[in-house]
């Protein structure tokens, strides 16, 4: 059984941010539980349905910690197997098992996603996509740019807008048909407002993990919640840019602000830090890319 002493032992190494890892590198599309609400800024990518393979045959993934399992399997350690976009467990059932069936998403899906990275390492990751050639590109990034020791320190709207369209065209240059499914940032202020319930995770929090949001945790005062809300803001015009650089692209679906607005719950946030999403967590989000990829229509 996992204890209290052990979790904050081993988590030590959290304080330089939040979804990363200290390495630094490394149901079937069913409703969810729990349903999306609405966001700010949410409005639905109007890429034409002609355009769109709602039945890819390879994929590949980019992103951050969450689309490499990060926290989801063991403490401090990517956990890719466990990856809602594509990992082979079973009991998450990833975009890739959901589209591509075990043995051909064994051979047709990759990971590039790093545990930590931000926007500006997105080009990079998408250069490494492309030269695979796949059907569908998985994009999950952003939540480390407004994760930061302070909010002054998070990456400016402009510049997250800059280089995810810089990755757009790194993949476009290698991949020009690669259809390319863009998941909102999580809202990291209803994640604080979910992991507060938690003891033990407010002392991880403690040590360092996403402090722009999670410092002083039960501080209510005002400051503290400017502070948070200037996050929280920040992420809405995160998703705002990923909207809009995803529609001038004729091969782009932006999920409608699904993820941000998904409701997680306790037993869908790692047991170890409670930010990242557990085994269950990442199960509802292969459900909300899975629906999203193969409807008919882009997200509403």
């Amino acid at each position: 059984m996992r204890t209290a002493a052990a979790a904050l032992t081993a988590v030590a190494c959290l304080g330089a941010g939040t979804l990363a890892g200290c390495g630094g590198g490394g149901a079937e599309g069913g409703v969810s539980r729990n349903e999306p609400a609405a966001s700010r800024g949410a409005s639905p990518s109007p890429s034409p349905t002609a355009d769109w393979n709602p039945r890819p045959r390879s994929i590949a993934a980019v992103g951050d910690s969450i689309t490499r399992g990060f926290d989801a399997c063991s403490v401090l350690t990517d956990c890719p197997e466990a990856s809602w976009a594509t990992g082979t467990d079973a009991s998450v059932r990833s975009l890739a098992l959901r589209l591509l069936g075990p043995s051909r998403a064994a051979e047709k899906s990759w990971n590039h996603a790093v545990s930590g990275s931000r926007m500006v390492q997105l080009p990079e990751q998408m250069a490494l996509a492309a030269k695979e050639r796949p059907e569908l590109v998985t994009v999950m990034t952003g939540a480390n740019d407004a994760c930061r020791d302070s909010a002054r320190l998070m990456t400016p709207v402009a510049d997250f807008r800059t280089y995810f369209e810089a990755s757009l065209r790194q993949l476009r240059a290698g991949a020009p048909k690669a259809r390319v499914y863009v998941s909102s940032v999580p809202d990291l202020k209803r994640l604080w407002s979910t992991g507060r319930t938690s003891e033990l995770g407010k002392k991880i929090w403690e040590l360092g993990i996403c402090r722009s949001m999670l410092a002083d945790a039960d501080d209510l005062g005002p400051a503290a919640v400017a502070r948070r809300e200037a996050v929280r803001d920040r992420v809405v015009a995160y998703n705002e840019v990923l909207r809009d650089v995803c529609a001038k692209d004729r091969y782009c679906r932006y999920d409608g602000g699904a993820v941000f607005g998904f409701r997680f719950t306790g037993t869908q946030l790692s047991p170890w830090d409670w930010f990242h999403p557990s085994r269950d967590g990442q199960a509802r989000l292969a459900e909300i890319a899975y629906r999203n990829v193969t409807a008919a229509e882009p997200p509403a």
